[in-house]
């Protein structure tokens, strides 16, 4: 199937299909102990377990203009989380949410915006016939060998989960404390049929990591990370690259990442393999102080 290939800042996409990419990213990351529930006009992940914001949000928002029909939608999205024990916490999409000035209207609400980022799309390059929005890719290194993981078995589940975690615990920042969550976490994503896992080794140890959930005719690119000791070597283009062409040779046409606005130097990355930018910067308002 061809990539999307219509002008920015939708590229072709339909309304219906911005908002099934905005869903998709939130329902991938469901796990035994998460779940989502799409209430046709927004779509809830929750976490019975995590209070992390990020598993405990709606997405995919397409609430009325009225202010007053917009008032009391907002305060039945309240009652929810108060009924869920959860902090308020909206994704909105700027441009394709609704109302238009959502934003606004939630800060005024006593919601701050924690700094979002960009969906980028993978697009078709006209001037690229022989493969089709990813381009050339570097070899790998003597000593590398680059793993797929497609539904381990139970025997290798938690000793892969263990490598995947600590590539992403250096590469991303995350507490020691938070380590064996993170595992577990790992260990029954891995369960799941749509999740794939790459890990790049050299001479066994694993170094750099990425992710791919391919559902529903989409992939959504994740957790593209290198160890602080690596860096500087290619290997996180080499593994976008490659988690993109399997998404492709899989006959998926909606290939997306998510990067964060400050993050100049991935967003450059992506560009140059074919990933551009899907709308304007998101923004993720969380409830600070209630009005």
């Amino acid at each position: 199937m061809p990539l999307p290939s219509g002008a920015e800042p939708r590229f072709g996409l339909s309304p219906e299909t911005l908002r099934f990419l905005e869903c998709h990213s939130a329902r991938a990351i469901a796990i035994p102990g998460r779940g989502w529930r799409d209430f046709g006009d927004s779509m809830m992940l929750f976490s019975g377990a995590e209070r992390d914001p990020f598993f405990n949000r709606l997405t995919g928002i397409r609430w009325p203009q009225d202010p007053a029909a917009f008032d009391r939608r907002l305060a039945v999205a309240r009652e929810l989380f108060g009924a869920l024990d959860r902090k308020p916490y909206l994704w909105v999409a700027p441009g394709w949410s609704t109302p238009a000035d959502i934003v606004e209207r939630l800060a005024a609400n006593g919601f701050v915006d924690q700094g979002g980022g960009f969906d980028m799309l993978l697009v078709e390059d006209p001037g690229d016939r022989g493969d089709p929005g990813v381009a050339a890719g570097r070899s790998l290194p003597r000593g590398a060998v680059l793993e797929k993981h497609h539904c381990p078995s139970t025997a290798e589940r938690y000793s892969l989960a263990a490598d995947l975690a600590t590539v992403i615990s250096e590469s991303f920042h995350i507490p020691d404390a938070r380590r064996n969550n993170l595992i577990v976490e790992i260990a029954l994503t891995m369960e799941q049929p749509r999740f794939h896992a790459y890990v790049l080794r050299i001479d066994g140890e694993p170094v750099a990591t990425g992710e791919r959930y391919t559902f529903d005719g989409a992939s959504y690119i994740s957790s593209i990370g290198t160890r602080p000791a690596w860096r500087g070597r290619g290997f996180g283009r080499l593994i976008t690259q490659t988690l993109a062409r399997d998404s492709i040779a899989d006959g998926v046409d909606l290939i997306y990442l998510g990067v964060y606005a400050d993050n100049a130097r991935a967003i450059s990355l992506y560009e140059r393999i074919g990933f551009r930018r899907l709308g304007n910067r998101t923004a993720d308002m969380l409830m600070e102080r209630p009005i």
